[in-house]
């Protein structure tokens, strides 16, 4: 995690005093389970509640843990300076450290998504507005990095709404996923634990048990959970190219907002660079990287080894603070973005015309033309507009061959912006419904 890049309230989530925090309510609320059921004395679990305000002081588990050498121990041997070596002799009775580990890993990914839907939001609403503000702002379209046909800047932002959308989707599917717990003692089979205590545990915290865990929980719900953070940070790179691709001086059909003593280049005063959304292709690689190795822990040695666990301390919080820090960027980026209509139909206009190939070549083919003979005279007449700059509408109508298949008034017909705006309305009401 980069400072840079990262906001406190995710940070937050992967201190560890946070982790300590949901590693002792584990605890104290399997404390409580055990001695509902019997196997511990009440007084033994209430005495641990005593903690419950309790700081815990990362800097002695660290010195516990040099000698331990195990991380679930040291923390086990300061919550009993708190509580009292007696009364805490049966916290952690039947468990294992991959319950503690494990547990306190989803719970921490759970409130992840949470504030990941909290950016998403923030990303579809600043999507939705500026879709509306320019529904039917006309650009051209564009395949191949080439003029297409006619489009609107509104549904270019529509159609990264829909898939931002598809993405919250997919989160709110990869945070069901993720939410569950294991309270099942070594090798998963409950021989020294209740599973009540894990169900017990498991309501407290927000998770659903485990359905069959081994020593550890399942891995691919991880790999799930962290292949949807690498889909959306694509998404979040799709939107970024596209607003860099419009910044470009021979293009300026939108920009970065430029605030004032704002500097773009150390060198040349002039410069007004899309850095954020340079910085935001470069984030969305950050998170990508997780996805690989999230699926490589997939792949355990029998019921368990820890080959996982390195990756997962540092992927866990890598993945979720950029990603965190990327919606929110984006979401400023979508809401305080420049657009330039005139800028838009000026480029669309410096090949006069020729956005209307496909038209025209769909009228020939309806007026009997065969579609090879339609193609070279629409091809012969487009030529000369990208060689000579000529204006497209009136090299057809100076085409006998066109002219006799179409007439001059549906061949003037054919160049009506309106005709590839036509249905907007129906895909707004696609995509948002209303």
């Amino acid at each position: 995690m980069i400072p840079r890049y990262s906001r406190p309230e995710m940070v937050a989530i992967w201190s560890p005093e946070t982790k300590f925090k949901i590693w002792y309510e584990i605890e104290a609320h399997a404390c409580d389970a055990m001695a509902d059921l019997g196997v511990i004395p009440r007084e033994n679990a209430e005495a641990v509640w005593k903690a419950k305000d309790v700081e815990f002081d990362v800097a002695r588990i660290d010195e516990i843990e040099a000698v331990t050498k195990h991380d679930v121990i040291a923390f086990l041997t300061h919550l009993a300076e708190h509580v009292g070596s007696e009364e805490a002799r049966f916290v952690h009775q039947g468990m294992t450290s991959s319950d503690v580990l494990d547990t306190c890993l989803n719970v921490q990914l759970v409130r992840a998504a949470d504030l990941l839907l909290v950016g998403m939001d923030k990303v579809l609403a600043a999507l939705k507005k500026r879709a509306y503000e320019h529904k039917d702002t006309v650009r051209v379209g564009r395949s191949h990095g080439i003029h297409a046909e006619p489009t609107t800047m509104g549904l270019t932002f529509a159609r990264f709404y829909a898939e931002m959308d598809r993405n919250k989707n997919r989160l709110e599917k990869a945070r069901w996923e993720v939410a569950t717990g294991a309270i099942s003692g070594a090798v998963g089979t409950f021989a020294n634990i209740d599973p009540a205590v894990e169900e017990h545990v498991c309501a407290k915290l927000g998770l659903r048990p485990e359905p069959i865990s081994t020593q550890v929980i399942p891995r691919d719900r991880h790999a799930m959970f962290f292949a949807t953070l690498g889909v959306i940070a694509s998404s979040i790179e799709n939107i970024a190219i596209e607003i860099r691709h419009m910044q470009r001086t021979e293009v300026l059909e939108g920009a970065e907002f430029f605030s004032m003593g704002q500097k773009g280049s150390s060198a040349m005063p002039h410069k007004k660079n899309p850095v954020l959304t340079e910085n935001l292709t470069g984030l969305a690689r950050l998170v990508r990287m997780a996805v690989i190795p999230a699926m490589e822990n997939v792949a355990l040695w029998h019921e368990r080894d820890i080959s996982h666990s390195s990756v997962e301390r540092g992927i866990g919080p890598d993945a979720t603070v950029t990603l965190d820090f990327a919606l929110h960027r984006l979401a400023g980026v979508v809401d305080k973005m420049l657009i330039f209509p005139d800028n838009m139909l000026e480029n669309m206009n410096k090949f006069p015309g020729l956005v209307m190939s496909q038209r025209v070549l769909l009228a020939l083919t309806q007026a009997g033309v065969s579609r090879e003979d339609a193609y070279t005279m629409v091809q012969r007449n487009a030529l000369k507009v990208w060689e000579e700059r000529v204006d497209f509408r009136e090299q057809l109508l100076a085409d006998a061959d066109v002219v006799a298949a179409l007439g001059e008034d549906a061949i003037n017909e054919k160049f009506d912006m309106g005709y590839h705006t036509k249905h907007v309305d129906t895909i707004f009401a696609r995509v948002f419904g209303d």
